[in-house]
């Protein structure tokens, strides 16, 4: 709905432009001033009398908007809501397996452990053997010079004894305290014979230890 015009309007534009005149007038007023011989002839010349007009503007009041009718819009007819119902489905049912009976407890039976095998005894050994009658083994010479001089003792080989009876090592295992008797013994044991140790009806090597006494009352 159009309005009818004022019976005074202001264009912007003219306002602008007045503006933009009156700041160049203030500017070429305010360089005068500031020119020094510009200056000098202000001083000569009588005040200029400025008058300001105040601008009245009228503006007549707006008619007032008729009022808008509304549309009346015709209620659409409500279509009653039928909830739908669907039919039932057969759904499927779980069915929990019956809990397995506790099975009863089984023993465990240990199988005794098979009886290791016993080893035969070994056979005992029979020693050497240096006093039988018939080896007839000479007994060692007593040295001359240890009878003059008194010397007596004990002496104990140990005697090495082949398979076949016969030494094959013979060393002192106790001193008698004489050297020469020691040598003594030595050398009569060396030519000795013995039977030899005996494992069943086996001849074997083995160690035999045999005593030699010296003594000058006997």
């Amino acid at each position: 709905m159009a309005f009818p015009h004022s019976p005074l309007r202001i264009d912007p534009a003219h306002l602008a432009g007045f503006g933009v005149t009156l700041f160049f007038h203030a500017l070429i007023i305010a360089i005068l001033i500031t020119y020094a011989p510009t200056r000098d002839a202000l001083k000569t010349i009588a005040p200029l009398m400025v008058q300001l007009i105040k601008l009245e503007l009228k503006v007549d009041r707006l008619p007032t908007p008729l009022p808008v009718r509304k549309a009346q819009t015709r209620p659409e007819p409500q279509t009653p809501l039928l909830a739908a119902q669907a039919p039932k489905a057969n759904l499927p049912v779980a069915v929990m397996p019956p809990e397995p009976s506790p099975l009863p407890p089984v023993e465990a039976r240990v199988a005794p452990p098979a009886a290791a095998p016993v080893a035969p005894a070994p056979t005992p050994i029979e020693p050497p053997s240096f006093n039988a009658d018939y080896l007839d083994n000479p007994a060692p010479a007593y040295p001359p010079l240890a009878r003059r001089m008194g010397e007596e003792g004990r002496v104990l080989l140990r005697v090495h004894v082949e398979a076949s009876g016969l030494p094959s090592k013979v060393e002192i295992r106790t001193s008698s305290g004489s050297e020469r008797l020691d040598h003594a013994a030595l050398e009569a044991v060396k030519r000795w014979k013995f039977v030899p140790a005996r494992q069943g009806d086996k001849a074997i090597p083995a160690y035999v230890v045999v005593p030699i006494s010296f003594n000058l009352k006997g």
